[in-house]
């Protein structure tokens, strides 16, 4: 199928664009609704926009009719709450989907590998749109956590570990790249994910804002990623005995 997409997105599959100062902003997530939704480790959720614009998070295929990650409806009440998050999420004037805070209490390296997903963001998107991607801004400072990427679930040598300082700004194809996070720290981080539609729109934004592909991991191990994998296969085999169990019970 083809579809529009962001030729910086389309070549590596990430963006980083200028950080943004969050210590300008008051702390409006704390104010937010949140519903309980586990997603990747320890996880709430505060929704912006939805799929009829209620408090809830589900995919928009969920719903009747169902549809893709387009054409979120704003939550009034939460908007009102939140109205400098609701003004950047809407800033590149793309198409958005489903806009939430997302609550992530502190996991190790072992529980973001274990964690690491696909999104299924362009189910039902129509042939010859634009490609749907999402957007990471941090809203906490968590210099010592990371949003890690890979090309291939098991394959470390594919893995980019992305820093989030307050303020780091990134626009991932989530459908392309097995992701999770990596929260080393003892308290909750907030992040702002936000379902944005390739584009003209979304090109000018990353422009805007300089948006770059070039990174650098930092150094991690070799060791510790070795006894991560293996942690890893651990836990999914368990997992795999524990259901083969109960659909023998």
């Amino acid at each position: 199928m083809s579809y529009i997409k962001s030729s910086l997105l389309d070549e590596k599959g990430f963006v980083v664009l200028d950080r943004y100062d969050q210590t300008a902003d008051p702390q409006e997530w704390l104010d937010l609704d949140y519903v309980e939704w586990k997603s990747s480790g320890d996880t709430r959720f505060a929704p912006l926009a939805s799929a009829r614009g209620e408090i809830e998070v589900n995919g928009f295929w969920n719903h009747q009719p169902p549809r893709t990650d387009k054409d979120g409806v704003w939550i009034e009440s939460q908007v009102a709450k939140a109205p400098i998050l609701a003004r950047r999420a809407k800033e590149p004037g793309a198409n958005v989907g489903r806009c939430r805070v997302i609550e992530l209490q502190p996991t190790t390296y072992v529980d973001a590998l274990y964690n690491l997903h696909q999104d299924d963001n362009n189910r039902l998107n129509p042939d010859e749109t634009g490609w749907i991607v999402r957007a990471f801004f941090n809203l906490t400072d968590d210099p010592d956590s990371y949003l890690v990427l890979r090309e291939e679930r098991y394959d470390p040598t594919t893995e980019i570990r992305l820093p989030l300082a307050a303020g780091t700004q990134v626009i991932v194809d989530t459908q392309r790249f097995w992701h999770a996070t990596w929260h080393n720290s003892e308290s909750p981080r907030y992040n702002l994910i936000t379902s944005w539609e390739s584009g003209p729109a979304l090109d000018a934004y990353i422009e805007k804002y300089h948006g770059h592909n070039d990174h650098l991991n930092a150094p991690l191990d070799e060791a510790v990623i070795d006894e991560a994998q293996d942690a890893v296969q651990r836990r999914l085999a368990e997992r795999a005995a524990a259901l083969a169990e109960k659909r023998r019970g």
